[in-house]
């Protein structure tokens, strides 16, 4: 009877900490393309019109392909730099003309405060902002 008892509560035992082991909380990673896009996407407090809205998320989405491009390529870092400050002067460029002087300085400081804590995990492509 004793031997019963003991065998029980083992496997109740094991059991339970076979399930505690098993579970494990799983959290999507975002890589690093998929939150600079979710940053540049957010317009809100800009009231774009639909026609601004698709374009800059079209535009986005290129600048953020050639970005993770240059970082992931293997040219030096000064041809790095001088190609992500290309890709920030041409992107200064289409934002002014889609989004006007005002908006496009009200955008770029959401922009900038929001990018701000990914910086360092950016590295040079950080040069683009």
């Amino acid at each position: 009877m004793r031997l019963n008892k003991f065998l029980f509560a083992f496997a109740i035992m094991a059991f339970v900490g076979l399930s505690a082991q098993a579970q494990s909380l799983k959290v999507p990673k975002l890589d690093m393309a998929s939150q600079v896009l979710g940053i540049l996407n957010d317009t809100k407090g800009l009231d774009l019109n639909s026609d601004q809205k698709g374009k800059l998320e079209t535009n986005n989405k290129s600048f953020v392909d050639d970005l993770m491009k240059i970082n992931n390529g293997s040219a030096s870092d000064d041809d790095k730099k001088a190609a992500f400050l290309g890709l920030k002067n041409n992107r200064t460029k289409f934002l002014t003309s889609l989004l006007g002087n005002d908006l496009f300085k009200k955008y770029s400081g959401q922009i900038l405060k929001s990018i701000n804590p990914l910086k360092s995990k950016l590295g040079l492509a950080a040069l683009a902002f």
